[in-house]
Formats: C-alpha cells, sequence, structure tokens
C-alpha cells in the first residue's frame, strides 16, 4: 500500500473504540440534506404538505424498522437505542412541534424540520446533563433519516459497501453503524460523538477501531485517501508519509500479536510475582454476556446492572419476569457468585415510560436508592425476585449511590418488607444473602467506617466518585481532562474507603472503570485491594499485568505516590517504575 502523494495531516479526536487499522477512506454522506431553501406555503396547499411531512416521516420509520429486522437478536444494548430512536420518529418535541411550525408559519416541511431540530438541540445543549446531551443527538440523528426522504436524498446504504474501506462520516446513527459488516469496515470516523455517545458503544460491541469528534474529518478527507485509525489515542492520520505508515504497520502487527497473546493466556490465574491471588470479575448487563465473561477469564460476576431489562420494555417488569434473568445468570454462573445491582435508573438512565419529572440536574437528583426508596412497591418487586433467585446459586446484593447511614438502615426496613411478603406468599427463597452498598458518593467515603456497620461489603465505583469529587461531567470536553482516576484526592478516597472496609472485617471490590485499565493496577494493588470487577474484555490485559508485577514492591511505591500532589507526577512515577510490564500502548506513544 503506497501512501498518497498528499502532504500528511494528522487530527486529534475522541477515543471511540481502542484498536489500529490502515486502509482507504470511503465518505458516507446525504448528499443534498444539507441544502435547504425555505419557501412559503399557500393555505389550501398546507394540507398536502403536512401529508408530505407524514410520508417522509413514515418512510424514514419503516426503514429504520427494517434495519432493526434485519439484526440478529443478540445485539443487546445496541437494539435498546435502535428502538429509541423509532419511538422518536413520533416524538411531540420533533413530529408534532414540525407539524404546528408548517401550520403556523405556513412553511415548506423541510425548513420547518431544519428550524425545530436546532431549536431542539440548542435548547438541549445549554443544559449539562448526560442523558439530554445523548437525547439530542439522538433527534438529530432522526431528523436527518426524516430529511433524506423529504429531499429525495439517497440514504446511507453502509450494508452495501462491498470493500475493505474505513468510513468516514459527518456522524452515524446506532442504525447505520449496526449495518457495518466485519469482512468489509475495518474502522470508522466521524465529525460527531463522544466517548460515551451511542456510536461509541456501537464500536466497542463491533470490536474495530473508531475515532470520534474529529469535527473536520469530512471536509479534510476525500475517498480513497490513505488513513491510520488509532482509537486507542483518538488519532486519525491522512495520507500518511512512508515513515508513518511504517512505524503504524508495525505498531498495528504488534497490536494484533499482543491481543492474541492476551487471548490464549486468558485462563491463567491472577496471581502476583510474589504470590498475592487476586479476584477479577466482570461487569454485566445482559445474561447473554455470560459466555464472553467466562472466555476472558472472569472468575465472577462482579456487577450485574438490572436496570437494561427495565428499559428494554414499555413497563416496569413483573417480579416472575425478573426472577426469570436472575434465576437464568445464577444458573450459569453456578457456583460462582453474581452480584446484583440494584435499580439504577434516572440520571442518565431516564426510564422512558415515567412520567417526567422536572430535575435541573437528573445526576443529583432523584435516582438510583433514592428513587427506590421512593418507589417501595418496585422496590419490593426486585428485591423478591433477588431473594427467590438466590434459591438456586450465590447472589450478592448491592445498593447503588448510598450517599448516608440513613439510607442504609431504610433499605434494610425494605429488605425486610419483602422477606416478611414472601413468607407470607410461601415462596422458595433465600434470605441470607450478603448486603452491599456502592461507595460513589463523597460523603459515602467520609461516612464508610460507619457504613461499614450495616453491610458485608463496599464496592466502589469509581465512574461516579471521580465525577462527583471532582465536580466535573466527563463527557463535557472543555472539562474532561480533570477526569483523573489517579489524581490525588481520587485515591485518597479510595484509600478512605479501603481502611474502613479492613478495619471493620469487610469485603471491599472495585466494581468501576478504573479497575478494568491496567495503568491504575500497581497503585490499587499497593493499597492492599485484592478484588476488581470490570469489562469483560479488560480482563485478559489487567490478568497478565499482574503476573507480572510484585505485590510488595507495589506496597512500597504506593508510599512515594501518596506524597505527589499531581495526577500528572503520579503517572509518570507509574509509566517510569512498572514500563517494563505495562500493556501495549501504555508508553508506546
Amino acid at each position: 500500500m503506497k501512501p498518497s502523494k498528499s502532504e500528511q495531516l494528522v487530527l486529534k479526536g475522541i477515543s471511540g473504540a481502542p484498536g489500529i487499522c490502515i486502509g482507504k477512506a470511503y465518505i458516507v454522506d446525504r448528499e443534498g440534506v444539507n441544502i435547504i431553501k425555505r419557501y412559503p406555503i399557500s393555505d389550501d396547499m398546507l394540507p398536502k404538505e403536512i401529508d408530505r411531512f407524514k410520508h417522509a416521516v413514515t418512510k424514514a420509520k419503516n426503514d429504520h424498522a427494517h434495519v432493526i429486522e434485519s439484526l440478529d437478536e443478540d445485539i443487546g444494548e445496541n437494539l435498546t437505542i435502535l428502538e429509541t430512536h423509532m419511538a422518536l420518529f413520533k416524538d411531540k418535541m420533533l413530529y408534532g412541534t414540525t407539524l404546528d411550525t408548517i401550520s403556523n408559519e405556513k412553511i415548506n416541511a423541510e425548513w420547518a424540520l431544519r428550524k425545530v431540530s436546532r431549536k431542539v438541540k440548542a435548547l438541549f445543549q445549554q443544559i449539562d446533563d448526560k442523558y439530554l446531551q445523548a437525547r439530542v443527538n439522538d433527534i438529530v440523528q432522526v431528523s436527518d433519516k426524516i430529511m433524506a426522504y423529504l429531499v429525495g436524498a439517497q440514504d446511507i446504504k453502509i450494508c452495501d459497501i462491498n470493500k475493505r474501506v474505513i468510513i468516514v462520516a459527518h456522524d452515524l446513527s446506532p442504525a447505520d453503524a449496526s449495518q457495518i459488516q466485519l469482512e468489509r469496515i475495518k474502522g470508522f470516523v466521524t465529525d460527531r460523538g463522544g466517548k460515551d455517545s451511542h456510536t461509541s458503544i456501537v464500536a466497542k460491541s463491533l470490536n474495530i477501531p473508531a475515532v470520534l469528534g474529529l469535527v473536520q474529518a469530512t471536509t479534510a478527507v476525500k475517498n480513497d485517501d490513505i488513513l491510520i485509525v488509532d482509537g486507542s489515542t483518538g488519532t486519525m492520520i491522512i495520507n500518511p508519509d512512508e515513515d508513518t505508515l511504517f512505524e503504524y504497520e508495525e505498531r498495528l502487527a504488534r497490536y494484533e500479536a499482543y491481543r492474541a497473546g492476551l487471548l490464549r493466556e486468558s485462563h491463567l490465574p491472577a496471581v502476583t510475582q510474589d504470590g498475592v491471588s487476586l479476584n477479577l470479575m466482570a461487569n454485566i448487563e445482559l445474561v447473554e454476556e455470560v459466555v464472553a465473561a467466562k472466555d476472558y477469564g472472569a472468575s465472577d460476576i462482579g456487577l450485574f446492572r438490572t436496570e437494561f431489562l427495565y428499559l428494554d420494555l414499555k413497563r416496569f417488569p413483573t417480579e416472575d419476569e425478573l426472577l426469570c434473568k436472575y434465576k437464568e445468570l445464577v444458573e450459569l454462573m453456578t457456583p460462582n457468585t453474581v452480584t446484583i445491582r440494584t435499580l439504577d435508573i434516572n440520571g442518565d438512565k431516564v426510564n422512558p415510560y415515567l412520567t417526567a419529572m422536572e430535575e435541573a440536574n437528573p445526576s443529583l437528583g432523584l435516582r438510583a436508592v433514592r428513587f427506590c426508596l421512593e418507589n417501595e412497591d418496585i422496590f419490593i418487586t426486585q428485591l423478591k425476585a433477588i431473594f427467590r433467585a438466590a434459591a438456586f446459586g450465590n447472589i450478592k446484593l448491592l445498593i447503588p449511590m448510598i450517599s448516608c447511614v440513613e439510607e442504609i438502615i431504610q433499605v434494610k426496613q425494605v429488605i425486610s418488607k419483602s422477606i416478611l411478603q414472601l413468607e407470607q406468599e410461601d415462596k422458595i427463597f433465600n434470605k441470607d444473602i450478603p448486603l452491599g452498598a456502592m461507595i460513589e458518593v463523597p460523603s459515602a467515603v467520609i461516612m464508610a467506617d460507619q457504613l461499614a456497620d450495616h453491610v458485608d461489603f463496599f464496592s466502589i465505583g469509581t465512574n461516579d466518585l471521580i465525577q462527583y469529587s471532582m465536580a466535573i461531567d466527563r463527557r463535557n470536553r472543555q472539562v474532561a481532562h480533570l477526569y483523573q482516576a489517579l489524581s490525588p484526592a481520587v485515591l485518597r478516597m479510595i484509600k478512605m474507603t479501603y481502611d474502613a472496609a479492613k478495619n471493620k472485617g469487610i469485603e471491599l471490590v472495585m466494581c468501576g472503570e478504573m479497575a478494568g485499565d491496567p495503568i491504575n493496577i500497581p497503585v490499587l494493588v499497593g493499597m492492599g485491594l485484592t478484588n476488581f470487577s470490570m469489562n469483560s474484555v479488560s480482563i485478559p490485559a489487567v490478568k497478565r499485568l499482574i503476573r507480572d508485577l510484585d505485590a510488595e514492591k507495589a506496597k512500597q511505591n504506593l508510599k512515594k505516590i501518596m506524597n505527589f500532589n499531581k495526577a500528572q507526577d503520579i503517572l509518570d512515577f507509574i509509566l517510569k517504575e512498572y514500563q517494563a510490564i505495562l500493556p501495549f500502548g501504555e508508553t508506546d506513544e
């Protein structure tokens, strides 16, 4: 493959999915969608214009439904995203307001739709809320699909691409990305999107490199340009020179060999050089993920996120429906343990069939355990299903977002009510299961020594703990640089939690994303942590590092690390001290 004679250009974006790919660019665009003109509609032609808009919506909706029907049944969360888009085709904010705009302003459907979608986008972007930020992107993508039919543009048919290429697009909706065929598409880059966007979720599930949020990818790239996409660092290189091309071809070969080697070793134990045994578990949200978790070497399920079953339905699930899922999961894992986290809804996972509540900041509002205590009947239904499933295997019960002692006391009171109901109903169940509290807000860290008197274990949720402690939204690019797992403040809170758990003789698990990043492991092992739960795909790399790690040396190095007052100083120390055992890419910049 020869590089283009054009000058090399490097663009930095956001890592959508890790990995490296090299290939020709294939620009995906909806030609004509952006060329919109405004023109008036006479009174007698208004019904026809309204019908034209409705017809475009119907065609777009039918096309979207066809995409969903053509997909495999096991795509899990991606299907939930696509079904969310299906509902948006008749969303009042988009559909209803556009119809009103056509009628009231007597303008053409294209202009009305563009006006409404831009207004919605501007409105939502003023709100610093993760769920709403994600939802406005969904609305824009659905709007684009309707617009394509209004202007007669050719819609994207990614499934028809018949050559090995790297997709370049302004944006890819989950429906677009789900059409990607792995034997043809090497990776993709987009102008839009962020680390936690739906497009990123799909990219990771497909396990292909992706760089998002490049802003000018579609204007800088031409069809058949040679591209290098480094999803691990969020870098795209257009028309690389010979030296760069050679360098990345070597990196790609090393990366592929590295990944293959990790998978071959995934069954090996996680034991340090000096004999300290660690327990690596998997975070999952679907029962279907159990097979992958076992293949990647997980010993247990350290976090089963239960809210996705609620989000999949158009109503709250019944006790028997929940029991069926939990029982299936437990039996698949027997005799190993499954930690079931109770409903963590609202915040960035808003339930579509709940009556919307006006909250200035849902992430700090009625979410997780607060929602459950406020809706006791829903909470009891889930608890009863969990206790019934515990009769078939080993379950631990985990309560999210505990912020004070009063909450865990209230939870235990509701647990007692649930057990009493099960006894009165003469159902088979097991009430003797460990109870845990998630430590993910600063107040829980401060009160950890007191909380430990009321539970059997702690599980540190670092995703929220870092965000709440540093008072930043990790999806906000202006402050995302402050979201640092190795911040001295974060490390001190983890150490405080560990000390409280150890002093009170209860178990401690770390289940946030921090646990799945090998660069953090020497620090955490140095503190004394031995239980980690992470995304399944992260387990092999973490296992390898652990097998090369000296736990006693890590403990000695921790004394130096805890004296640093800057995250960068800590990172520099780790990169230097553990360079020989860090995974591929950690020190290869």
